[in-house]
This record gives structure tokens, C-alpha cells and sequence, in this order.
């Protein structure tokens, strides 16, 4: 059989983008309607979470990270004018509710404490024992309330035919049976911080010339979501943020869109295929976040076999450290807690399509 080079690659893998835009469209239909109307009832069980609403377009609360693996995020209810905390404490707690001998572990990188007197406005309830120890709003306890929520919602729903819970997770998530496959997803309750940048994230860095001044006062200004992480950090997400730098990718005629769309093919069918893929479509755009702002002109993205070929190089160069730096907080390595085995595996199939750039068409 004739292989592809990458001028062929890029005809040939651009038509299965398009089924895969398809696919997932369907999907995520039949997905938003399921989300909507679990949400709508977790709210009325619990006014803390809001719904999730349905939208005919882009759904804002809903990330693809593979075409069966979906990121959800649920909006927190009544937590307002949030500002940043300006007092280091030690934290002695257990999720128990026993007293440590020695304090908890500070957050690192993306992660963070989340005292309820950080907002101006709150609740009642956030300052209630089922997810409030000592003031701080606790992960563990918020995810221990919500998974309950979301049980008694599939009952009340009647989807116990279409959605299941999925176990020995920390996170809460769910497996929905689509008319095409299953998709798993994610259920992350949100706390939105609208409007307001944090203080981790020091973006933009010195003499950046990729995005424009006046686009980063645009992303700025979307602010950006506190998720449950861990038992006792929430961790910083820039979703909104990420999403208008893609779809501004290529106001200069640029081919940047139609080389992560063949590498995230690539990535699907050949490299990193699966359910639960190590390697996800937010690595690949964190790594083209980080090949634009080196290469931040129209020329660097004129040809594509070129600037195609420059990104599967930085992406095998970050797989094979085990390393990708978070695009807005630097000291945060998104490879962290990944597996090393099955990075080390992709950096092979990395090497070898680099080696020989081509492909055997389907």
C-alpha cells in the first residue's frame, strides 16, 4: 500500500477532521441533553450548583478531550466578588475532621486554597460542615456532596438505562450511552471567577509578540475557574481563556488551525489512540500555544509540511521530558501525574513518524 507523504497527509487527514467534527457533533447533542437535564435537577436538589445549559452552538461548560471523553464543568452558585487571599495559615485539618500533628502540604503550581471569606458574597450554605472546615471550602467534601447529588439525579432522571457512575475515581464522572458510542465524562463543579485574572497566572511574559497586546486584555478579562483537584486544593483552569485563543488563531491567513487539527488526528488514530488517552487535545494545545508565541509570524505558518512538522517536533520534545508547561502559570507541568510508561511509548511513535514523515492512508 502507498504511503502518504505529509503534502498527501494533510488532504487526506483533513477529510477525517471533518468526520470526527460530525461525529462529535452528534455526540455532543445527545451528551448536552443528558448534562442539562441531570443539572437541572442536581440545582433543585441543592441550589449550590447550577444548571448547565443547552446551547445550539458552542457550549462553553463542555471540553472535549478526546472524541469519547468529555470535561463538564458545573457552575458553583453563591460565591461572589472573590479577591485573592493575602494571609499565609497553616492548616492542621484532616477530611476526618481530626487535628495533624503537622500542617497539610501547601498548593503548588496551579493549585490553591479556597477560603469562603475570599468572597464578598456567599451562601450560607458554603459555610456549612458538609464542605467547610475552618473556613476553607474543601474539595473532597464539595466532590463527596456533589457525587450524591448526581446518583440521585440518574434515579430521579430514569437515565439509569442511559448513564452510570464510573468508580475508583476521585473525581465524579459518569459514562453516557450516545446513538453512536459511549462517552465519558467528567463532572466538575466550577467556581467561576469572572472578569478577574489570577495573581499565579503571569501571562504575558516579557516581549511576547504572539497574541497582541490588545487580545490579551481580551483574555484577561474572562478571568478564569477554580476545580476540585485534590482533597484539599482546587486548581486554576483558564478554559474560556484558551478557547478565544483558538478560535483567533489564524486571522492572518495562517495554517496554525489546520495543523493541530492533523496533529490531534494523528493523534487519535496512530499515536495515542483510546478511550482514556495519556496524552490529550489540551496538551496539544498547550503545545501549539507555545510553538505560536516562538514563532509568532505569518511566515512561520505559510507552508504547511514546515510549521506541521515544527509542532510534532515540540510536542516529542515535551513527551519525551515528560515535561509541557502549563501556558498560563509556567510553573505547573501539565505531564506531572501522567504516566511515564505510556509517555515514553508515544515519544516512540513520535520519533518514527518524524524520522520518515508518512502515513499509510485508510
Amino acid at each position: 500500500m502507498k504511503s502518504l507523504t505529509v503534502g498527501g497527509l494533510e488532504d487526506c487527514l483533513l477529510n477525517k477532521v471533518d468526520l470526527r467534527r460530525q461525529q462529535i457533533s452528534q455526540a455532543m447533542e445527545e451528551v448536552q441533553k443528558v448534562v442539562h437535564h441531570l443539572t437541572t435537577n442536581i440545582s433543585n436538589q441543592d441550589i449550590r450548583f447550577q444548571t448547565v445549559p443547552y446551547s445550539d452552538t458552542y457550549n462553553e461548560n463542555i471540553k472535549v478531550l478526546a472524541p469519547s471523553q468529555f470535561l463538564v464543568t458545573v457552575p458553583i452558585k453563591g460565591l461572589a466578588g472573590y479577591k485573592e487571599a493575602r494571609e499565609q495559615r497553616w492548616r492542621y485539618y484532616t477530611l476526618q475532621g481530626t487535628r495533624l500533628p503537622c500542617p497539610l502540604r501547601d498548593p503548588e503550581g496551579l493549585q490553591q486554597w479556597l477560603e469562603v471569606e475570599q468572597f464578598m458574597k456567599s451562601l450560607w450554605q458554603w459555610h456549612e460542615t458538609d464542605v467547610n472546615i475552618d473556613g476553607d471550602i474543601v474539595p473532597a467534601k464539595v466532590l463527596l456532596v456533589f457525587r450524591k447529588l448526581v446518583e440521585n439525579a440518574i434515579r430521579t432522571c430514569h437515565l439509569s438505562g442511559k448513564v452510570s457512575m464510573l468508580g475508583n475515581r476521585s473525581a465524579v464522572w459518569i459514562a453516557v450511552e450516545t446513538s453512536a458510542y459511549q462517552v465519558e465524562l467528567e463532572l466538575a463543579p466550577a467556581v467561576e471567577i469572572p472578569t478577574t485574572w489570577s495573581e499565579k497566572a503571569r501571562w504575558p511574559r516579557c516581549l511576547q509578540r504572539w497574541p497582541s497586546q490588545e487580545r490579551v486584555e481580551c483574555i484577561k478579562s474572562f478571568g478564569f475557574n477554580l476545580l476540585p483537584c485534590s482533597n484539599y486544593h482546587w486548581q486554576l483552569s483558564f478554559l474560556r481563556a484558551e478557547q478565544v485563543l483558538l478560535e483567533q488563531l489564524d486571522e492572518d491567513g495562517g495554517c496554525r488551525r489546520k495543523c493541530f487539527q492533523v496533529m490531534r488526528q494523528l493523534k487519535e488514530d496512530v499515536w495515542c489512540p483510546g478511550n482514556r488517552p495519556v496524552i490529550t487535545s489540551h496538551h496539544l494545545q498547550t503545545v501549539l500555544f507555545w510553538t505560536c508565541e516562538k514563532y509568532p509570524h505569518f511566515k512561520d505558518w505559510k507552508v504547511f509540511s514546515k510549521a506541521f512538522l515544527r509542532l510534532v517536533r515540540k510536542l516529542h520534545k515535551c513527551v519525551s521530558q515528560h515535561f509541557l508547561k502549563h501556558y498560563f502559570v509556567r510553573n505547573s507541568n501539565l505531564f506531572q501525574c501522567t504516566n511515564p510508561i505510556e509517555l515514553d511509548a508515544v515519544a516512540q511513535k513520535l520519533a518514527t513518524f518524524l524520522k520518515k514523515p508518512q502515513i499509510s492512508p485508510p
